[in-house]
C-alpha cells in the first residue's frame, strides 16, 4: 500500500506537473487530520513519510507531566505511566506510540482522501492560473470540445485546461461545432483561489482585433507601424487607427497587403465584420475627418478640447452617422471626442 502511494505521487508529478514535495506535505496533513478524527481533536500527531524507503508511519505524541496533573489524556501522560513504558522518559519529554491507519473508520479515511483530492485540485488550479497568466492579453488557439445547445456557450480545450467561451463573448452570428479550431483573446485571469472560472476568454474584445493585426502584420509586430487605438462593435464594424514610424512605409497599405492578402486573413477570422483602417494624425481635426471614413468630411471645428462640430454634404450625412448612429459612436470612442455631425 505504501509503495503504491509513493508511486502514485511520482506519476502525478510526471503527468500533471504537481510537485511530489507539495503532495507529500498534503498527504501528511490529511493523515494527521484523519488521525485526529479517530483519536481526538486535541491529539498531537506526527506523520513520517520516507519516499526513499516507501515507508509511512503515524504517531500520537503525549507530553510527560507530573502524576495527578493530566488534564487532557489525548496529548498528556502521567510520569508513572510513561516510566512504565520506558524508564528513559522524563518530565517534559514526549511519548510516542504508533497508530495503525488500517484500523481507521471509513469516515476518517474518507475525510483524509477528500483532503488529498482537494489538494490535487488546488495544485492543478494554481498551475493553470500560472500558465494562463503568461498568456494574459494574448490570443491563443483552442479547440471546441463541447457546444451547449441551450446557453450557446462553448467549452474549449486550450491546451492548458478546459475553459468556457460565453455566448456573450462570441462574435454575433458565428456558429461553431465540436472540433473547430478558433482563436480567442485571454482578457482576464482569476488569480484568487476561490471558486469560479480561472480565465475569461473573448472574441468580442477590441484587443482581439488589435492582436490579430499584430499577428498578421509584420510591420506592427516589429514596431514600424503602431496601433494608436481600436473601437469596435463586434460582428458589425471595427475602426483601427494606425501610424507609421517610417516615412517610407505606408501604414494603411501595409495592413491591407498585396491584393488584400493580409486584411483578408483578419476578416476571415472576424466573419462578416467590416474593418476600417484609419490613418492616425496628431491633428485631432484631421484624425476625426479620417475616422469618419467612408464618409467625406467638409470641415471639422473643435468647439472645446474634446468636442467637435463636423460638417458634411447632405448626401454624406447618413453615411457619416451610420446605421443607428454606429459610425459616429465608433469615431467618438476612437478619438475620445464628443462629435456633432451636421449637413
Amino acid at each position: 500500500m505504501n509503495a503504491e502511494l509513493f508511486n502514485a505521487l511520482d506519476l502525478l508529478e510526471k503527468e500533471s506537473g504537481i510537485s511530489k514535495e507539495y503532495m507529500l506535505g498534503k498527504v501528511e496533513e490529511a493523515l494527521a487530520n484523519a488521525c485526529r478524527k479517530e483519536v481526538g481533536a486535541t491529539a498531537l500527531i506526527r506523520v513520517h513519510l520516507d519516499p526513499v524507503k516507501c515507508d509511512m508511519k503515524v504517531y500520537q505524541q503525549r507530553t510527560v507531566v507530573p502524576d495527578g496533573e493530566v488534564v487532557d489524556p489525548k496529548c498528556e501522560i502521567a510520569l508513572s505511566d510513561a516510566k512504565a513504558l520506558s524508564r528513559r522518559h522524563k518530565l517534559g519529554g514526549v511519548v510516542e506510540n504508533e497508530l495503525k491507519t488500517k484500523t481507521f473508520r471509513r469516515f476518517s479515511a474518507q475525510t483524509g482522501k477528500q483532503m488529498i483530492i482537494q489538494a490535487i485540485r488546488t495544485a492543478e488550479r494554481e498551475k493553470q492560473t500560472r500558465e494562463y497568466e503568461q498568456k494574459r492579453e494574448e490570443i491563443i488557439t483552442a479547440v471546441v470540445d463541447k457546444v451547449d445547445m441551450i446557453s450557446g456557450n462553448l467549452i474549449l480545450d486550450t491546451g492548458t485546461g478546459y475553459a468556457t467561451l460565453l455566448k456573450s463573448e462570441q462574435i454575433p452570428g458565428e456558429l461553431h461545432e465540436v472540433g473547430d479550431r478558433i482563436k480567442v483573446f485571454v482578457s482576464e485571469v482569476n488569480t484568487e483561489q476561490s471558486r469560479g472560472p480561472i480565465v475569461s476568454l473573448s472574441r468580442v474584445h477590441p484587443n482581439f482585433v488589435k492582436r490579430l493585426f499584430e499577428l498578421e502584420i509584420p510591420e506592427i509586430a516589429d514596431g514600424t507601424i503602431v496601433i494608436k487605438g481600436v473601437s469596435r462593435e463586434a460582428g458589425s464594424r471595427t475602426k483601427i487607427a494606425v501610424e507609421s514610424r517610417d516615412e517610407n512605409v505606408d501604414a494603411i497599405g501595409s495592413c491591407i497587403g498585396k491584393n488584400g492578402m493580409r486584411i483578408n486573413a483578419i476578416l476571415d477570422e472576424l466573419g462578416n465584420e467590416k474593418v476600417d483602417i484609419i490613418r492616425y494624425s496628431e491633428s485631432i481635426e484631421e484624425f476625426i475627418a479620417e475616422a469618419l471614413s467612408p464618409a467625406k468630411v467638409i470641415s471639422v471645428v473643435m468647439e472645446s478640447e474634446r468636442s467637435a462640430r463636423i460638417t458634411v454634404s447632405p448626401d454624406q450625412l447618413s453615411l457619416a452617422i451610420g446605421k443607428e448612429g454606429q459610425n459616429a459612436k465608433l469615431v467618438a470612442r476612437l478619438t475620445g471626442c464628443k462629435i456633432d455631425i451636421k449637413a
